[in-house]
């Protein structure tokens, strides 16, 4: 009878466990999804999301530190994945020289659970991932602000202090690169 009213004094080991590496990874962690999200608030709330995945975890994990950065990873995917994209038409027109009609909102937004559709969709936003990874950061937040967030450049102007100019400029360069970088896997994708 008196186990049952005995309350324990100490933490378990595994949750001091988590708490520690929680402190400790969380500065490095936030670095890491900041510079590939549009604002503060996002990187907060997906490295709130890894580390409630983290802590609720019923599998062992082995390498934390990797567990981590894979998982934000995947969470930075998924925010883009969430967000429209207004600006595929402009990435991969309508109609191309070549004469092609194929729209890509079908593939690019969530729209049917048909597993090839989802397939070729997670290649896409892998590799738009990767290609605006390579974008200077300066070309990646303008894209990323106006067409994912939906931010005007007059508003951009505002909180920056950059000219619209420059920021219709870098928005275009960000373009040119993603148009040319994703050609390949737009017509691997056309092909498949």
């Amino acid at each position: 009878m008196d186990d049952v009213l005995t309350i324990p004094t100490g933490m378990p080991a595994e949750h001091n466990n988590i708490t520690h590496i929680i402190k400790t990874m969380s500065r490095r962690l936030f670095g890491f999804i900041k510079k590939r999200v549009a604002s503060t608030e996002d990187a907060e709330d997906i490295l709130q999301e890894v580390f409630y995945q983290f802590a609720g975890s019923t599998e062992p994990i082995k390498q934390a530190s990797s567990w981590l950065y894979t998982v934000a990873g995947n969470k930075i995917k998924d925010s883009y994945r969430k967000k429209k994209l207004p600006l595929a038409d402009d990435i991969f027109p309508a109609s191309d020289a070549e004469g092609d009609n194929f729209n890509w909102q079908e593939i690019l937004l969530p729209s049917s659970d048909n597993p090839e559709t989802e397939y070729l969709r997670n290649i896409f936003w892998d590799e738009l991932q990767l290609a605006l990874d390579e974008l200077p950061a300066e070309q990646r937040e303008v894209f990323i602000d106006h067409e994912m967030n939906g931010t005007s450049f007059k508003e951009m102007e505002e909180k920056t202090g950059v000219s619209v100019a420059t920021l219709l400029s870098r928005k275009r360069y960000a373009v040119l690169h993603l148009r040319n970088r994703l050609r390949s896997t737009r017509d691997e994708l056309l092909n498949y």
